[in-house]
């Protein structure tokens, strides 16, 4: 494996499984030390420990948290270069406006949105300190494209996601620290299997719409996330990074 992020320092947020486990052994691999944050506590540290890594528990809906997980990497390893804002939820009460209650909005709203929010503003300051640094917040296709099998929270949660993103990126570029949103399509992970294990028609309705015929793998979406966390996306910043398979640029899919 090339050592892109050699002597570099990266925190990874929902890091003990899915997308974030798969992130967290790639950007290791790649030579970077690697704090996962997470708030379970036995997948977390489990990560940590294979990548001989440091864990920390944390609520990413807690300011308090939030700030003692950046301090904590920086006082451990005396950087931050990569934050890998990727904690969310995909709760099976977030569904069509129609039946989706105020307190299941407002709960995805918190994990997915304010947290990535909390996350930003409390790992930049230390990248500004330094002069550089690559944060890269997970969004989804869903903030580009409409869906009539409906999580009106989560969509409309990635889709601030992505704005804030695009905001950032552009807030902070001449001071050296680039944001981009990074927008998996359908990804082959435990949330997404027990979702389509429970309701089968509405995997099928997805999957026929990815012009690639099949969902992502982590791992796929990990090798984005080592790109963007790298010099070799120097000259990328305040994008929508889309790792979709082809969905969002499909008009009909393949026969």
């Amino acid at each position: 494996m090339v050592q892109r992020l050699e002597g570099r320092v990266a925190v990874v947020t929902g890091g003990g499984s899915g997308i974030g486990l798969a992130s967290v052994r790639r950007l290791a691999s790649e030579g970077a030390r690697v704090v996962v944050a997470d708030v379970d506590g036995d997948a977390g540290k489990a990560a940590a420990d294979e990548v001989g890594g440091l864990f920390a528990q944390v609520d990413v809906t807690d300011e308090e948290q939030v700030s003692a997980l950046f301090q904590t990497t920086v006082d451990t390893y005396g950087s931050l270069d990569v934050a890998f804002n990727n904690a969310g939820i995909s709760p099976p009460d977030d569904d069509s406006i129609l039946t989706t209650g105020i307190e299941a909005w407002e709960r995805v709203q918190k994990v997915n949105l304010t947290s990535v929010y909390l996350c930003c503003k409390h790992a930049i300051p230390h990248m500004l300190e330094r002069g550089r640094g690559s944060v890269i917040n997970t969004a989804s296709f869903v903030a580009t494209m409409g869906a009539a099998t409906s999580q009106i929270s989560y969509t409309a949660s990635k889709g601030g996601v992505l704005a804030m993103s695009r905001e950032l990126g552009v807030q902070f570029a001449r001071q050296g620290v680039r944001v981009n949103a990074l927008s998996p399509g359908p990804v082959n992970t435990p949330l997404l299997r027990e979702l389509f294990a429970k309701d089968p028609e509405r995997a099928a309705r997805r999957l026929v719409h990815v012009p690639l015929g099949r969902f992502a793998e982590p791992e796929e979406i990990a090798a984005a996330v080592a790109f963007l966390a790298s010099d070799d996306s120097s000259f990328i910043t305040a994008s929508n990074f889309l790792v979709d398979g082809g969905i969002a640029g499909a008009y009909v899919t393949p026969l």
